[in-house]
């Protein structure tokens, strides 16, 4: 009970929050006004009611104790990686990044968020205070190339960027000399042309098509436009619920997924889009005071690494609805549909409640 106590319960309740108001949009992008039909709204819903017993699972031990097995875990994260690139990955969406397990698809990589920020930290954690040099932090980029080369190889560009904001976020908390940081940044500027060529076509479409919105041929661009066109339509108070025209006759791409934010601008407008990114905005901020709060460099260094993750997927959804960023396959965490993309989300949420609830030293 006296750990209990120490939970963030407005976080918890910011959570609720924005579930349910992921559940209203969900049931419009959905249709269910239309078809009767509430099937992705019950699945929806048991995946965040499994969520919440994945949290209390994560509670019962401690963050510090799962930690201690940082090497079994970075290795069960390549192979969870590696597996889907065997007979057995199945193709979704033109990557081959799951196991068809029947009536489940399971894309390793969600899973392989939890276990990798898990491993990463730790292994930072390890390197504290020897981060002043370029070979040190050549080696802390070396445990990383293995994850980022299984998703690029798939290829999952969009999940594996989310695991390079993971890296930087945990890198840069760590204490990285600012010399070195700039050094990096540079680098990664020179690179950025290099990497454009290893990518695939489709994706280099989609930055060509983020370059030049106008032309509607490229892929990508005629999402894009279609949601520029619901949020445009929508003003300041939006059309209505279950009253967006783009929505409702199927000219917005993935509403129920990619896309569910342009449903919230046509439908609840300029006000509907605030609330939910100032939900987003206190979701994030309870989550770095936890980190600023944690009794240990290995508590903050993972609380961080699952805000980074959060953080550039929330970002990087509503920035490519309103065409701020290229297309990419990520999800807007808690409302877009997808089992497991909340049931990993909830694990990692609580990761950042594990180290909350022990944030100080309690004699029992």
């Amino acid at each position: 009970m006296k750990l209990l106590k120490q939970l963030d319960w407005r976080l918890i309740i910011t959570l609720f929050m924005i579930f349910a108001f992921g559940i209203v949009i969900l049931s419009s992008a959905t249709h269910v006004n239309q078809t009767g039909n509430y099937l992705r709204l019950i699945k929806q819903s048991i995946a965040f009611a499994l969520g919440i017993g994945m949290i209390i699972l994560m509670l019962a031990f401690d963050y510090n104790f799962i930690g201690q097995y940082y090497k079994e875990l970075y290795i069960a994260s390549v192979v969870l990686l590696a597996i889907v690139l065997t007979p057995l990955g199945a193709v979704r969406g033109g990557a081959r990044s799951t196991l068809d397990l029947g009536p489940l698809d399971l894309q390793t990589a969600e899973l392989v968020k939890l276990t990798f920020i898990l491993s990463y930290a730790k292994i930072v954690e390890l390197k504290k205070g020897r981060m002043d040099k370029l070979k040190d932090i050549v080696r802390l980029l070396m445990y990383a190339a293995p994850i980022i080369g299984l998703l690029i190889a798939q290829p999952d560009l969009g999940t594996a960027i989310v695991f390079c904001c993971i890296i930087a976020a945990i890198i840069f908390t760590a204490g990285i000399d600012y010399k070195m940081l700039r050094k990096a940044i540079i680098v990664g500027v020179i690179a950025l042309p290099i990497v454009y060529l290893c990518i695939d076509d489709y994706q280099q479409a989609r930055i060509t098509g983020f370059l030049h919105p106008e032309d509607t041929s490229i892929q990508g661009n005629y999402q894009v436009m279609q949601s520029n066109i619901a949020i445009g339509s929508g003003g300041l108070l939006g059309k209505g619920l279950f009253k967006g025209t783009q929505n409702q006759e199927d000219f917005l791409p993935i509403q129920d997924s990619d896309f569910i934010f342009a449903v919230v601008g046509e439908e609840l407008g300029v006000v509907g889009m605030v609330a939910l990114i100032g939900l987003f905005a206190y979701f994030l901020y309870r989550m770095l005071k936890i980190a600023s709060e944690s009794k240990d460099e290995y508590g903050t260094l993972v609380v961080v690494g699952v805000t980074g993750m959060f953080g550039y997927q929330i970002i990087q959804n509503i920035g490519m609805t309103v065409s701020l960023i290229p297309v990419t396959g990520v999800t807007l965490p808690f409302i877009s549909y997808g089992g497991s993309s909340v049931l990993t989300s909830m694990a990692n949420l609580g990761l950042v409640l594990n180290v909350c609830m022990r944030r100080k030293k309690i004699n029992f």
